[in-house]
């Protein structure tokens, strides 16, 4: 029988909170690396014991693309996880390509109308199953998904890998819940610790519009924006849209976008109309992170764990980072999850196909690899890892956000079609464009391209 019950998910993150030291260390943190680099193929050499296992088999190259989530874009991780496997599959070579958010989709849609797609492929299921896999360029996974270690993943990860034709193009390895951030001293500064619950890490809408008007107050204009110069990082202008009123982007079916409610009609006119709050066509998630991170903004909607982690980010601030869920009219917020796993391209080749199962079998089916694998992600595994991150105060205090996690809708059909449409829309508004005229627009744009 399967296991995968989120109860135990939320009981697991329970019990790291209860271990937690104080101190501690531990998509998208490390900038990820320009063009294609090989990682070593060499056998490891022989370990203490006896010779390293070794797969038979004729020779086979493949070429694996990563975007970078959390350690997955930098060069030597990725070498270390590669040399790994070589250890026991030589005659498996893997050619790494590190993609980035900027244009990594470009680059991979150029590859598969070019017939050069990688052979696989590490992202989430918004772009694996609801994109290159509904479009018909993925291979079906179900043999992955019989797997005895498959029975123990998660309900709702497992749903979001499934295609509606019943074909899994996606073997998942991590998982996060996006949050948002702001800058303690510049609260603390203004007065607005006040309407924050920072036992919690939640807060009301009442409480960020209090919170933003003591920041102006205070002298400090530049609270946050609505980054919207393209699609980086929009799971976070979506979060906060959909939470600061109850608005739902989709139906729970996801079959239909459902961004023109009046919830959500009436949370972006609340942010247009805001002192401290700018629409920003000039910015990405990225941007916002470097603003937030250098003092310019008090507040971070596009955030999460691998931010803080980061060398290039979080790192560098110099202040106190404070997590938040995002304001709730209700105090009970529904945070975005982010899923990342493997997808494999059917590029005609069933001896790359194998290869490339291969190696997502040994990435996760032995716990010590799937360790590596998850640590390398800075996120938190899809089934239980018992003890992962006991000892790390700065994951004990990211994980107690998942249980906030919402509904993925992000494998709604026309996805990427509606992702476009989205940072348009939001560019429209901040030049000023009526509210409801704006919203209209996007449902009508992202539900044609679902097919509706």
């Amino acid at each position: 029988m399967k296991m995968k019950k989120v109860l135990s998910l939320l009981l697991s993150f329970c019990m790291i909170f209860a271990l937690a030291a104080c101190g501690g260390n531990n998509d998208q943190t490390a900038a990820p690396a320009n063009g294609t680099q090989a990682a070593d193929a060499t056998p490891a050499a022989t370990q203490s014991g006896g010779a390293s296992p070794e797969a038979s088999g004729d020779e086979v190259s493949i070429v694996l693309a990563t975007y970078p989530v959390g350690k997955y874009g930098d060069e030597s991780t990725m070498t270390e996880l590669i040399a790994a496997f070589n250890a026991v599959y030589p005659n498996i070579h893997v050619e790494v390509q590190y993609l980035d958010y900027t244009n990594g989709d470009d680059q991979v849609n150029t590859a598969i109308n070019g017939g050069q797609a990688p052979d696989l492929i590490f992202e989430g299921p918004e772009r694996l199953v609801a994109n290159w896999g509904d479009k018909g360029y993925l291979v079906d996974l179900s043999d992955l998904w019989s797997s005895e270690t498959s029975g123990q993943i998660y309900d709702f990860i497992e749903t979001a890998c499934k295609h509606p034709s019943g074909a899994y193009y996606e073997y998942p390895v991590c998982m996060t819940t996006h949050c948002m951030a702001i800058n303690y001293d510049a609260f603390e500064a203004a007065g607005a610790l006040q309407y924050i619950d920072e036992a919690t890490h939640t807060w009301t809408t009442e409480g960020f519009i209090n919170a933003v008007a003591a920041l102006v107050a205070n002298g400090q204009p530049n609270a946050g924006i609505v980054f919207c110069g393209g699609q980086g990082g929009d799971q976070g202008t979506r979060a906060l849209i959909n939470n600061l009123y109850g608005g739902t982007f989709t139906n729970a079916e996801h079959t239909q976008y459902t961004a023109d409610s009046a919830e959500n009609v009436k949370a972006l006119q609340l942010l247009y109309d805001m002192e401290g709050i700018e629409f920003d066509a000039a910015s990405v998630g990225s941007d916002e992170i470097g603003l937030f991170c250098n003092g310019t903004l008090n507040m971070a909607f596009c955030w999460n764990v691998a931010q803080e982690l980061s060398e290039t980010a979080g790192q560098t601030a110099q202040f106190e980072i404070f997590p938040m869920a995002f304001p709730t009219e209700s105090g009970a917020p529904k945070l975005q999850g982010g899923i990342w796993g493997y997808g494999v391209f059917d590029n005609g080749d069933p001896a790359k196909i194998e290869a490339a199962k291969t190696l997502i079998r040994f990435m996760t089916e032995d716990d010590a690899q799937y360790t590596n694998a998850v640590l390398a992600s800075n996120y938190w595994p899809v089934r239980e890892l018992a003890g992962i991150y006991s000892d790390n105060e700065v994951m004990t205090e990211y994980g107690m956000f998942m249980q906030y996690m919402g509904d993925y809708y992000q494998v709604t059909s026309g996805w990427a079609e509606a992702r476009t449409a989205w940072w348009n829309m939001l560019q429209q508004i901040g030049a000023g464009t009526a509210v409801e005229e704006a919203v209209a627009a996007f449902v009508e744009t992202a539900n044609t391209a679902a097919g509706n």
